[in-house]
């Protein structure tokens, strides 16, 4: 078997590399999609490398190793979905537009937090769809810049995006086989830092949008005659709020303590959500069916992942490249090989989509820095810090971006141009903050 040759290990490696490498162009020039490039190019490379039997059980194993993160993932997005629909956060969004009035400085605030909690679904289409018409007429009205509006939302649904269940922190755990609490955890006072860095932003930039010649309505007038009015839902259940807050709460608190596994939590607090919000039948079917083609999608390319991740390991393809990438990377790079992925990684979001990057790219990096004697699980923290994180909402890889300069009426180039010193400024404050509470090695 190839993978106990020493003398085959530059071969081990190059199909390892050609897995990545052709991973990379399928899903980055749409000629298949993830989920079909995740299954089968690795099953490719390992017959290419005279693999056979051994190929299900590569497959097997790696399928089981990141099933109860798949889990996790389904049951997150029909918790939050559930209540989403439950009109969950609509008091909150309407607290929030009167409390800010008419000052340019307070609505950018106000816009910063609304995307924040909208953002809780981890679905940054879903962001955009509610933040961007709820704010636009407002900012329009007030003669504030529609980049400013993009920028704020941008900024916050990025950061937000490291949480424990979204996208790119899925992914990474996924990649590095390792619980998703372990990976987050101890990034959460990072993160906190850099939320407050959002709002220290948006505030600064709403300060620079007040007009000398508006001034600063205080009754309220604009506020009421102009803010589109919310037409009522009949799935909402608005004797149910502070219930559903509780549940909000409670699920992230048991989640970040640790107390029990994540899988654990989401698919209990869904069953209470629902079973609460929805005790009809028929009711909970038409809520599951409007929130499934989101959990599926994301959980059917986390399993394929799963073939793809348990395939380059067991064949010894990814130890075999990590090892060629020690030869090459000289020590005193090698070690600080977290901070150089942290640094890298929300321009990464330029080049990579999440997939090629967090599936094909992470692992090698991860276990090339246990070569150095640095935890592989650092260079998932550091990645995730930026990697389709505070990048996500500036990369031309991701349809929500395009969507978001959509509803704003802004071109990419004006998006991108004002963001991305902002976004490689947040990544950078937490990447700092995470090295000096010693949770990534410098």
């Amino acid at each position: 078997m190839i993978v106990n040759r020493d003398t085959d290990q530059f071969m081990t490696a190059l199909l390892g590399f050609a897995a990545i490498v052709m991973l990379l162009a399928l899903i980055m020039t749409k000629k298949a999609s993830p989920v079909v490039a995740l299954i089968g190019v690795p099953i490719i490379m390992a017959l290419i490398g005279g693999f056979g039997g051994e190929i299900i059980a590569f497959m097997t194993t790696g399928i089981q190793e990141i099933s109860t993160t798949g889990v996790m993932f389904i049951f997150a997005i029909l918790f939050f979905g559930i209540l989403t629909d439950a009109g969950t956060f609509k008091p909150i969004i309407n607290k929030l537009l009167k409390m800010a009035g008419n000052d340019p400085a307070k609505i950018a605030v106000a816009t910063a937090v609304l995307a924040m909690l909208v953002h809780l679904d981890g679905s940054g289409a879903v962001t955009f769809l509610v933040v961007i018409p709820a704010m636009l007429p407002i900012y329009d009205a007030l003669k504030m810049r529609r980049t400013t509006l993009a920028m704020i939302v941008a900024l916050a649904a990025g950061t937000m995006n490291i949480m424990p269940w979204g996208g790119p922190t899925i992914r990474a755990a996924t990649a590095l086989t390792v619980p998703v609490t372990e990976l987050f955890n101890p990034l959460l006072i990072p993160v906190c830092t850099g939320l407050i860095g959002v709002l220290v932003i948006s505030f600064l930039a709403g300060k620079k949008e007040r007009q000398p010649s508006l001034g600063v309505l205080l009754d309220g007038e604009f506020l009421e005659n102009s803010t589109p009015a919310i037409a009522i839902n009949p799935d909402e259940r608005p004797k149910l709020l502070w219930f559903n807050y509780l549940m909000i709460i409670s699920a992230i608190t048991v989640l970040v303590l640790g107390l029990v596994p994540p899988h654990i939590v989401f698919m209990v607090a869904f069953v209470v959500a629902i079973s609460v919000n929805y005790p009809n039948l028929q009711d909970q079917r038409k809520r599951i069916d409007a929130n499934a083609q989101a959990a599926i999608l994301m959980a059917s390319i986390l399993f394929a992942a799963g073939c793809f991740i348990g395939i380059l390991k067991g064949s010894g393809m990814i130890e075999a490249m990590a090892q060629v990438a020690v030869n090459t990377i000289p020590v005193g790079v090698g070690s600080h090989l977290p901070v150089l992925v942290g640094t890298l990684s929300m321009p990464a979001s330029l080049l990579f989509d999440p997939d090629s990057f967090y599936f094909g790219v992470l692992p090698v990096l991860a276990t090339t820095a246990e070569q150095f004697n640095v935890a592989g699980i650092e260079v998932g923290r550091a990645a995730i810090l930026g990697q389709m994180t505070t990048g996500f909402p500036v990369s031309p890889l991701t349809g929500s971006t395009y969507l978001l300069i959509g509803l704003t009426g802004i071109d990419l180039g004006a998006h991108q141009k004002r963001t991305i010193p902002y976004a490689f400024g947040l990544t950078m404050l937490m990447l700092l903050v995470s090295v000096l509470i010693g949770v990534i090695s410098f």
